[in-house]
């Protein structure tokens, strides 16, 4: 699986992007996309991620009612828009796959096998 992750910027505070992660190679019915983000000096943390067969998101608390999750099947892509910016958001983001996706690990970054090569979103005050 290769994915491969856009839309990153540089944007003012309260403003809006949206990352894409599109994936090729093959992916199994049970695996899921995660979105995770990394500033300089801090661990990676998690962002969203959603299941590809379907079912709720997840969201980290920083994140929940500004960010969205979503996926398009036809186009095995994820996306994640990213409304209400904060100087807080400003990170390398990165997608990743995990193909066995579970309700319980989504948040833990080992448990995914594939990842992307990130894309910078910087929000300015």
């Amino acid at each position: 699986v290769q994915l491969q992750a856009s839309g990153g910027g540089l944007v003012q505070a309260g403003g809006s992007l949206r990352l894409s992660c599109a994936a090729s190679g093959r992916t199994f019915s049970g695996s899921g996309t995660g979105w995770f983000r990394q500033a300089p000096g801090k661990e990676r943390e998690f962002v969203a991620a959603i299941k590809w067969s379907g079912g709720s998101p997840y969201y980290a608390d920083s994140v929940k009612g500004r960010f969205t999750i979503s996926r398009d099947n036809a186009k095995n892509t994820v996306y994640l828009q990213m409304n209400s910016l904060k100087p807080e958001d400003t990170a390398v983001y990165y997608c990743a796959v995990d193909q066995s996706f579970s309700s319980r690990y989504y948040a833990i970054p080992r448990q995914y096998e594939y990842w992307g090569q990130g894309t910078q979103v910087t929000v300015s005050s």
